[in-house]
């Protein structure tokens, strides 16, 4: 079965290039421009992992990913957090909050695409 990955970036140009990527290592995607829409996906589409930035307007990553975990219905749904936020404490909170993984920007096509197969158990 294939896997969905949710992918909930504003910038245009990262989700163009995570689309591509992802679509061509064989994955479904699905793709949130901000906050608010992100969950509002993650609710409705039920993807395997959600690729989430942090700074998007309307509703910030952190608080999506608080949302996700909150929700039992969405319980399972593993998150990454992408962002160009790395320092220590974003990191620490980002996993604090549930989190499964954080990988800053920029970051490596390949490290990314093995870090959503080890989530994903594919």
């Amino acid at each position: 079965m294939t896997k969905k990955v949710l992918i909930a970036d504003d910038e245009p140009n990262i989700v163009i290039s995570l689309e591509f990527l992802l679509r061509r290592e064989g994955f479904e995607v699905v793709v949130a421009v901000d906050g608010e829409e992100a969950l509002t996906k993650a609710r409705a589409e039920k993807p395997d992992l959600v690729l989430l930035d942090v700074m998007m307007p309307k509703m910030n990553g952190f608080d999506v990913c608080q949302a996700i975990r909150a929700d039992a219905d969405l319980a399972g749904m593993r998150v990454l957090m992408l962002t160009a936020k790395g320092r220590e404490t974003e990191v620490s909170k980002g996993l604090g909050l549930g989190a499964d993984a954080y990988m800053t920007k920029p970051f490596s096509t390949r490290d990314l695409v093995a870090q959503v197969r080890l989530l994903l158990g594919s």
